[in-house]
């Protein structure tokens, strides 16, 4: 059996496994238990039927979807709304989440470094910085290649460090495998399954997989090398927010301990399991928080160069100066220890409104002669209403969320 090729689905891996899904997926193990395993199983199948639309579409047009959803759209007025929302989302959104993503990857560091017994003066300052100088480096190169090889070995280091983690935990096997199918829902879970299905369902995945696809490949027969590409990243991402899950689900579920932030989980790990554990688990929150902080200002390069019509080589000045501005806000508000709530606020009202919104352009053009005969055919366009659906709720959620109405 020959290896299949790893590619632009590990990026979008190692984007949606960040800080906020492991959380997310702790406080959901801690409250409710194995219970919504199912939930990050559908997230995971909602992925994949948007990723690989996305990763056809930058194969078949070589366009990201930026480029193919200004170039569908003739109505002037319609375009300047449009174009307005995705920057307005994809600047604000992305520099406010990316400041999580730094300070996942500081807390990681502080983690191990406090297990390990050694002091660092200046942690708080002092990690973000150097994690954003980490990303710069990689990220200045603009070889696709070194970026892909990197995030490569962070996922695989997360996924040995979680894994090892839930192994770790002894879990209860058999309930386990039950909570794939059991599809409960507990009282008052039903925002934490929204939420671990919007942790891993994001529209900036699909600006990142369409346009690193385009660049990756550009031939019609690199369609079934794509898929099998994204059939092994995506299903690692669900396995490893299982395995987060599970190993919060072992450690805290009935035991009345209040998570908070990652920052809660590492160390409280360590009564129960021991050193190693929580020192597995910071270094897994590492690699999760300095992967996403690469593909965060890397998304948000793609979808604005796409959107205003910029060149999206990555050595372009327009697309450097984007990754530099998320990378840098990241770095400020994570080092300063700001908490940025308006900002978070206006990100949460703006991704409410643009994830349906680009699910629904995807759709849409999928069945143009964008693709011709690589169109969706009755089945896939079924399978993305269905994720469609699902999108609404989570923008419903985001914006009732937001303006205090949940």
């Amino acid at each position: 059996m020959k290896f299949p090729k790893i590619g632009p689905a590990f990026l979008v891996t190692a984007a949606f496994i960040g800080p906020g899904t492991i959380i997310t997926a702790s406080m959901a193990g801690a409250n409710y238990g194995l219970a919504l395993v199912w939930a990050l199983m559908f997230a995971m199948f909602a992925t994949l039927i948007l990723q690989e639309m996305a990763a056809r579409l930058g194969i078949i047009s070589q366009q990201g979807l930026g480029e193919n959803i200004r170039q569908a759209i003739k109505q002037p007025v319609i375009k300047a709304c449009v174009v307005v929302l995705v920057v307005s989302a994809i600047v604000i959104g992305n520099g406010a989440y990316q400041s999580g993503n730094i300070s996942g990857a500081s807390l990681g560091l502080v983690s191990v470094a406090e297990q390990l017994g050694w002091t660092v003066t200046f942690a708080e300052t002092l990690f973000p910085m150097l994690i954003g100088i980490c990303a710069f480096v990689l990220l200045i190169t603009g070889s696709y290649k070194i970026i892909e090889r990197a995030l490569v070995v962070l996922v695989g280091l997360m996924s040995v460090a979680f894994i090892v983690t839930f192994f770790l935990s002894q879990p209860q096997w058999h309930e386990l495998i039950s909570s794939f199918v059991a599809f409960k829902l507990p009282t008052g879970a039903t925002l934490t399954v929204i939420a671990l299905i919007g942790t891993t369902v994001v529209p900036y995945n699909l600006f990142l997989h369409a346009s690193t696809a385009s660049t990756k490949w550009q031939s019609v027969k690199d369609i079934p090398t794509a898929r099998k590409d994204l059939f092994v990243s995506i299903p690692l991402g669900a396995l490893i927010s299982v395995a987060i899950l599970s190993t919060a689900a072992s450690a805290f579920f009935g035991k009345q301990i209040s998570l908070q932030s990652a920052a809660d989980i590492a160390p409280a790990l360590q009564p129960l399991f021991g050193e190693s554990a929580s020192i597995f688990l910071g270094i897994g929150l590492f690699a999760a928080g300095i992967s996403s902080s690469i593909t965060a200002p890397l998304a948000a390069a793609f979808a604005l160069s796409g959107i205003l019509n910029l060149d999206k080589n990555l050595n372009a000045l327009g697309f450097r100066l984007t990754w530099m501005v998320i990378l840098i806000i990241g770095v400020v508000v994570s080092s300063v220890g700001f908490k940025p709530v308006a900002v978070i606020w206006f990100a949460q009202v703006a991704n409410g409104i643009l994830l349906p919104l680009v699910s629904i352009f995807l759709l849409w053009i999928m069945n143009t002669k964008v693709l011709g005969e690589h169109r969706n055919n009755l089945w896939q366009n079924i399978a993305g209403a269905g994720v469609i659906l699902i999108t609404l709720l989570l923008g419903a959620r985001s914006l009732m969320s937001a303006f205090g109405l949940l």
